[in-house]
């Protein structure tokens, strides 16, 4: 009797094994049933790369899990892309003969700084070379000798009026005042400068202006863009890809609203352009700034949609994501994705439906060694 007793005791006093909890699949919808002898109370990685996870432990943490149904939702790709500017609210400044920079009535401006349209914003002073300039200064003084001239014999035809013809004397006044406002006007060239003004209303996006600076004709000096409009332009190498697009965000950035507006008929270095219209709603973007679109196709796909914050990577740096297979027991999974937008992703192979997804956490869990 004593030695049944002892058995009875010692098979009491023997460690349980953890099974995996109900709803707890494979990929290919098997149970996880497999027993692990549990002998740890902490947090700890069990030899078949599970985590032991004690509920106090989950509640520190803020682990959340979450029922994973399956789902249809829209195909998407990833494609490159940047920020450009609007041809119809932006412009560029450029001098049409070069010269040397000078400030403004404001100064030179700076980039962020807001300008209307038609503001001068700088003045190029024209400069000749030496013999031009020897050449203008030559017919500027011969103009000034054939005025004076001609005002001298204005006069004496006015001493003369009565015996000369009145055509005459009306004749040589005219010659005079030609000559005159041809003075005038070559004499203004001479120091003529050339205005930079604003041809729309907006920021300054890029300034390359400095005082005393020689710029060359039709050199990029100020670029001008309206915030507020601004274009994601993408690339795709399917040329098929226009008639196919449903909507597209912005990777990190989902305060920025796109709307598709077309594609080019014509490819560039072997892709399509596709253009969107960015509505920033308080976001800032940069003209040049490199972005990633998640493109949503018409194109309906199966599979477990979850929060971005669900996936993680494993030492293998392969996408996982973690499943609750008991009350303290966590197990990850392998899975392949596709971005569904800027917070949410598609499991599309490697997790069964049903599962217990942690959603809140999973980067913590796979930190535990």
């Amino acid at each position: 009797m004593s030695a049944l007793k002892g058995i009875l005791l010692a098979l009491l006093l023997a460690p349980l094994p953890v099974l995996a909890g109900p709803g707890a699949h494979g990929p290919n919808g098997e149970h996880l049933e497999t027993a692990v002898t549990n002998t740890v109370d902490g947090l700890a990685r069990l030899p078949d790369g599970s985590v032991n996870l004690p509920k106090l432990a989950q509640r520190r943490l803020g682990i959340r899990t979450l029922l994973a149904p399956e789902a249809e939702a829209a195909q998407t790709l990833l494609l490159p892309g940047r920020v450009v500017a609007d041809a119809n609210a932006s412009g560029r400044v450029q001098s049409a003969h070069g010269g040397r920079i000078e400030a403004g009535p404001r100064g030179l401006p700076t980039p962020g700084q807001a300008v209307r349209q038609g503001e001068v914003l700088a003045w190029v002073r024209h400069h000749a070379e030496p013999y031009a300039l020897a050449a203008q200064q030559s017919q500027a003084a011969e103009l000034r000798a054939n005025r004076e001239l001609a005002e001298q014999r204005v006069k004496r035809l006015e001493l003369l009026q009565g015996t000369v013809p009145a055509k005459e004397i009306a004749a040589a006044r005219i010659e005079a005042q030609s000559l005159a406002a041809r003075e005038q006007s070559f004499a203004a060239s001479l120091n003529a400068r050339e205005g930079l003004r604003a041809p729309v209303s907006g920021v300054i996006a890029r300034s390359e202006l400095q005082v005393g600076r020689i710029v060359d004709p039709t050199e990029l000096l100020i670029e001008i863009v309206d915030p507020a409009r601004l274009m994601v332009e993408a690339s795709s190498p399917d040329a098929t890809l226009a008639a196919r697009i449903a909507g597209a965000e912005l990777v990190g950035l989902p305060a920025v609203k796109l709307q598709f507006l077309g594609a080019a008929l014509a490819l560039r270095d072997g892709l399509l352009p596709l253009s969107f219209k960015a509505q920033t709603n308080g976001s800032s973007l940069a003209l040049g700034q490199p972005v990633e679109l998640v493109v949503a196709l018409k194109d309906k796909r199966k599979g477990i949609v979850l929060p971005t914050e669900a996936l993680v990577r494993n030492p293998a740096n392969e996408p996982v994501v973690w499943i609750k297979t008991g009350p303290e027991r966590f197990q990850s999974m392998p899975v392949q994705v596709q971005a569904l937008d800027a917070s949410r992703v598609l499991v599309t192979q490697g997790l069964s439906p049903d599962n217990r997804v942690v959603v809140q956490g999973a980067a913590l869990i796979a930190q535990i060694r």
